[in-house]
């Protein structure tokens, strides 16, 4: 075990040394890529990629830096955990240069001032190397202020891009900045349901300046015999003919409009945005498509306005259609575009209108729920675009994110009294053994293992699965783990999975875990307020208990336990932990005291026997990505009211599975509490309530899969217990109003039903005589 699975901690942190020894010169700045001009040196893997962060005010450009962007920009500087006020350690300089706004007393300055000015720079050294300078456009008309402008080893961040200038892999297109200090409010974003909206797509444009179009000069020609001429086809007349026709049809409601009266200033060559955003979004509201054109010049790569159509389209949940595969989209080296937009080149616009009405509804609402995900993680606010920026740029030279913060568990101190007994009815378990074999001491799971390997080997997954943003939000200690990634001890060539005997055997089943990962242990966490004796009639019946690591009993009661308190002694650490106030989504804070990944969150009041844990902790650990539990609940969608309901009758199908006496992975707990919209948790603390629902609606947000029942149990309260809230008359009105504003806050029911609970695989086999012995646990 400490030979094959050593235990790991944070690595210590490697900072540069202060003398820079200088990189061998590019042939060219145009020609830089990672390899040739970033100093690597700079940036060891265990750095924790702090980032220095220059004070444009002090600078002559900072005068002409529009206020919002510059004030949008500091603020989000000032929470980022990379940043560093120590330039001599940092891996990376930003430098933010724009958007610049001429002001009527001076005008800006020359691309030759700009640049000798970032020469001048204190830790530009000669050639700008390990520098990012940054321009975050707020319009649709963005001049490319710094394409006159030699930026050396520097890296370019901005949304507008010629193809001669543009580094493939070294430059970064990036989304404009909309909201500058604005939050949007996720409630007024349409929801992703019903699919199809009252215009299959859009466009409103009209084109500022077009290039020549042979199309002009010649009968019409196929797209084939105008690629093969010599001057540039122009297809945006062909677009604008396909498009119109396709309105005038009438097959299918569409609106397209190529005249505007009153565009917003954009470059040449490029459709133009019509009249005001909230205009704008009002038509894309209600359109299921929404096409984003790109310029007619060939060589504009990226622009700030197809970038301003694209973030709107997201923002509202229109599914966008680029037309024009040479488009460099925001962030195009790691997100999967295809998973959320449709990407056709402009000679395809005659099949355009087949193309859309051929895509499922299944599809499309995938392609929905994945832009909100990329618009929510990447685009929204001020602080996502800085946050993505650095993370793509940390991601390219492979440093792992820093480790995500633990709520620190400031431990109550208490007295343990006798050695707590064992509940006959806990016990009875006739000869059955539920323990290991093994007599070890508590142990916690294993963290860090894929700190660099998530890192560098899964990019496209951390950064395309929703709504995980792993690469923005420091990654957790335990990270997550799916059933596709099976652990295995074993020394090098060979795997062997630990705890399964020879396979099949009921005796080596009785005696260990199983399944297809190591022995673990799991981590109760109990929420408790003002029942003192009910609390410790319950941790008492959890002595004995395998595999359990430790209980931590969140206090939630601004009165400290009574001095004459004598908690049970159960052999295992019971950390009291102190919280700052009465709420529920305490339950589901990532207590540093919890070392395993395994919890099972359970109710100061939950009467569960010590067979019916141990098969709940075997179920989970083989669908360790989802909530395994024994209260079964479902949701109900009330044809009168037009609104969803939440009910606990008994029924054939379930969608929820209470936590009050339930398994999941703490990787949930992040998520819950640091990621999850703090919408969903102020409304779980004005109700005292539905903290259980938000934390199913969650995990089946992130799985796309309903969680699992075991054992036959509907209810789970202990008899003889005092009244919890649950049986207030108000607590099922409540959950209603939960659900309803859980799915507008989503966007959509992410709920999912399944009809079936969860049994040993031999539970109620007729076997032969002679194997009921070996079997008898079953």
């Amino acid at each position: 075990m400490a030979q094959n699975q050593p235990k790991l901690s944070l690595p210590v942190r490697l900072l540069p040394d202060k003398e820079d020894p200088g990189l061998p010169p590019p042939k060219s700045a145009r020609s830089c890529r990672l390899r040739s001009c970033f100093d690597y040196a700079r940036c060891p893997l265990t750095s924790g990629f702090p980032v220095y962060v220059y004070d444009t005010g002090s600078y002559p450009w900072g005068d002409y830096l529009d206020p919002l962007v510059k004030q949008a920009f500091a603020a989000s500087v000032k929470s980022n955990i990379y940043v560093t006020d120590n330039p001599s350690i940092a891996c990376l300089y930003l430098v933010l240069v724009g958007e610049l706004q001429e002001s009527s007393s001076s005008p800006l300055p020359s691309p030759s001032e700009l640049e000798k000015q970032l020469k001048a720079l204190p830790y530009w050294r000669s050639d700008g190397h390990n520098h990012v300078l940054v321009h975050l456009s707020r319009k649709s008309m963005t001049q490319n202020f710094l394409y006159n402008v030699s930026t050396g080893r520097a890296a370019v961040a901005q949304s507008t891009f010629l193809e001669q200038q543009y580094r493939e892999g070294f430059d970064l297109v990036v989304s404009p900045l909309v909201h500058a200090l604005s939050e949007p409010n996720f409630l007024e974003v349409p929801p992703q349901v019903p699919v199809k909206r009252k215009y299959l797509f859009t466009f409103q444009g009209e084109r500022v300046e077009s290039l020549r179009s042979s199309l002009q000069e010649a009968p019409p020609q196929s797209f084939e015999e105008e690629m093969e001429g010599d001057p540039p086809a122009d297809y945006d007349d062909r677009i604008i003919g396909t498009l119109k026709a396709v309105q005038d049809s009438h097959l299918d409601q569409v609106l397209v409009e190529f005249t505007c009266k009153n565009p917003r200033p954009s470059l040449p060559t490029e459709w133009a945005l019509c009249g005001e955003r909230e205009d704008r979004l009002e038509v894309l509201k209600v359109s299921t498509f929404s096409l984003v054109i790109a310029p007619g010049d060939g060589q504009l790569v990226a622009s700030a306005g197809c970038g301003m159509r694209l973030f709107e389209a997201l923002e509202v949940g229109t599914i966008p259609v680029v037309l024009g595969d040479h488009s460099r989209l925001p962030y195009h080296q790691f997100i999967r575009w295809s998973e959320a937009a449709i990407i056709v080149p402009k000679p395809r616009v005659t099949e355009l209108h087949f193309l859309l009405r051929s895509l499922s509804d299944n599809d499309m609402l995938a392609m929905r729920r994945q832009g909100r995900f990329l618009w929510e993680t990447y685009f929204s606010t001020s602080e996502n675009v800085l946050n993505t920026l650095l993370a793509s740029i940390r991601t390219s030279i492979q440093v792992p994110a820093a480790p995500i913060k633990e709520e620190p568990a400031h431990e109550i101190p208490h007295k343990a009294g006798k050695l707590a007994g064992t509940d006959a009815n806990l016990a009875d378990n006739g000869d059955l053994d539920l323990g290991p074999v093994e007599t070890e001491p508590p142990y916690a799971s294993p963290r860090f293992l894929r700190n660099f390997t998530y890192t560098a080997a899964d990019t496209y997954r951390a950064w395309n699965r929703a709504p995980g943003p792993f690469h923005l939000f420091p990654h957790t200690p335990l990270d997550p783990v799916l059933p596709s990634e099976a652990k295995f001890l074993g020394s090098g060539t060979g795997f062997r999975p630990i705890g399964g005997g020879t396979g099949g055997s009921g005796k080596e089943f009785q005696a260990a875990l199983g399944g297809n990962v190591p022995r673990e242990q799991f981590t109760v966490v109990m929420l408790t307020y003002e029942r003192e004796e009910v609390l410790m009639n319950s941790l008492e019946r959890l002595n004995g208990l395998p595999y359990l690591n430790k209980v931590v009993v969140v206090w939630n009661s601004p009165k400290p336990p009574s001095d004459d308190l004598l908690w049970p002694d159960i052999g295992l650490p019971i950390v009291v932990v102190r919280t700052e106030k009465n709420s529920l989504n305490n339950r589901f804070l990532p207590w540093d005291a919890v070392e395993t990944e395994a919890i099972l969150s359970i109710d100061d009041d939950a009467h569960l026997r010590h067979d019916e844990i141990m098969f709940g902790f075997r179920v989970w650990r083989e669908a360790r990505d989802r909530i395994v539990g024994f209260p079964g609940r479902y949701h109900a969608w009330d044809v009168n009211h037009q609104s969803w309901l939440y009910n606990s009758n008994y029924s054939c199908e379930l969608s929820m599975v209470l936590t009050g006496a339930a398994f999941f992975h703490k990787y949930y707990a992040y998520l819950y509490s640091y990621v999850m919209p703090q919408a969903i948790r102020d409304m779980v603390d004005e109700y005292i309530n539905c903290e259980d629902i938000a934390m199913n609606f969650l995990v089946s947000h992130i799985t796309r899969k309903p969680p699992i029942k075991v054992t036959s149990r509907w209810t789970f309260r202990c008899p003889g217990c005092p009244q919890a809230l649950s049986h207030d008359d108000s607590h099922f009105h409540e959950r209603h109003k939960c659900i309803n504003f859980f799915v507008k806050v989503y966007g959509y029911m992410p709920l999912l039903y399944t009809q079936f609970r969860v049994d040993s695989v031999l539970f109620k086999t007729r076997l032969p005589h002679d194997k009921t012995k070996c079997f008898k646990f079953i």
